[in-house]
């Protein structure tokens, strides 16, 4: 009995709409029905690098219109997630949404509220969540006690394409929220506590950005209601450094855990998204010591090295939703995540702009 094939709508044929596009052309139950993006080169080189050839679009209404899909998939600016995303509910389809949600807590509200109220599945690209080895470390992080103390970063050197996407991007939204919507989830799960204020601050860098309210450098302070606190800082541009570009770790009374790459320096292009996902290790440091103060556990080095590629970690994104509508998955919890990370995020840019710690 052949498999039961779902089609898809694929919005946003840049690196993430291409990633993700790959995986639908290896996964069986998927049909890939049109490609849509507002620049003609990224969707002809997507369908290119593509085993079909699929109908391109320049307009998202359409393109839902002539393919009538059964899933959108949204890989395209944060400011489009809302109006994109209501009009595929409307049109009875499920969607994957790649992060933020959306651009403001009530357009984000409304579409998790209409997707539950018309029984369709959103699952929303907190790749991290599918990724074993960060799987691993709020497992480890969960056993260090509390209060715990997170300390992550995403700072990319960026020039050429790239960073003219990212100065697209920061017309929408600051990279520090962002992209600081997939720390704060993670920070959100090891404590496993409500966060009560968030500070922050930030600062423009650039003279070529076309929003310059959107800083392109920022970094924001977390505390939770069990007393954990949380740090994460974000900044692109061709002015960055990359000496202090990869920090994730969280250390706690018993001890501290921290992510290790082997990478010194960052990849070129647009291998960078691979130096943010890979995990060669998970270095665990034990408080433990003895009568002298001396410690009596050696650091445990916990080899990730075989972990999943960016591209194999959007394939785990896309069989997860699979499974969402074909086993029927309650995602109240996983859009309730998604809505309150957001919330956290956009809290700390208001903190930016007005210049005080803000109550949450």
């Amino acid at each position: 009995m052949a498999k039961r094939q779902y089609t898809v709508l694929v919005v946003g044929c840049g690196e993430m709409g291409s990633s993700h596009a790959r995986a639908y052309e290896k996964i069986p139950e998927y049909e890939i029905v049109g490609l849509v993006s507002r620049n003609p080169e990224s969707r002809e080189r997507l369908n290119r690098e593509l085993a079909g050839d699929y109908p391109l679009y320049a307009d998202f209404e359409e393109a839902l219109e002539q393919t009538n899909p059964e899933i959108v998939s949204l890989s395209t600016y944060p400011n489009t997630h809302a109006p994109f995303a209501l009009k595929a509910l409307e049109k009875g389809c499920h969607l994957f949404i790649e992060k933020p949600l959306a651009d403001t807590v009530e357009s984000a509200e409304k579409v998790a509220r209409l997707a539950l109220e018309m029984n369709r599945k959103i699952v929303v690209g907190y790749i991290l969540r599918h990724h074993p080895s960060w799987v691993k470390f709020i497992e480890i992080a969960r056993g260090l006690g509390k209060p715990l103390v997170m300390r992550m970063n995403l700072i990319i050197q960026s020039s050429g394409a790239r960073w003219r996407k990212q100065k697209k991007m920061m017309e929408s939204i600051p990279p520090m929220v962002d992209c600081g919507v997939h720390y704060l989830d993670v920070m959100c799960q090891m404590t496993e506590s409500d966060p009560v204020s968030v500070s922050a601050i930030g600062v423009q860098l650039s003279d070529e950005v076309m929003k310059p309210e959107n800083y392109n450098y920022g970094h924001l302070q977390v505390t939770f209601e069990d007393g954990s606190v949380g740090w994460y800082e974000a900044g692109f541009g061709p002015m960055m450094s990359v000496n202090a570009f990869f920090v994730k770790d969280v250390t706690g009374p018993k001890g501290s855990a921290s992510i290790v790459s082997n990478n010194k320096k960052p990849a070129k292009k647009a291998d960078v998204l691979e130096d943010h996902v890979r995990t060669d290790s998970i270095r665990i440091h034990y408080q433990d010591r003895d009568e002298d103060d001396i410690f009596v556990k050696q650091d445990e080095f916990l080899d990730m090295t075989e972990e999943p590629d960016h591209d194999e970690l959007c394939r785990l994104e896309q069989e997860y939703l699979l499974k969402a509508i074909t086993d029927d998955y309650d995602l109240t919890g996983h859009l309730n995540t998604a809505v309150n990370s957001l919330r956290i995020a956009l809290a700390a840019d208001r903190a930016v702009r007005e210049g005080r710690t803000i109550k949450l």
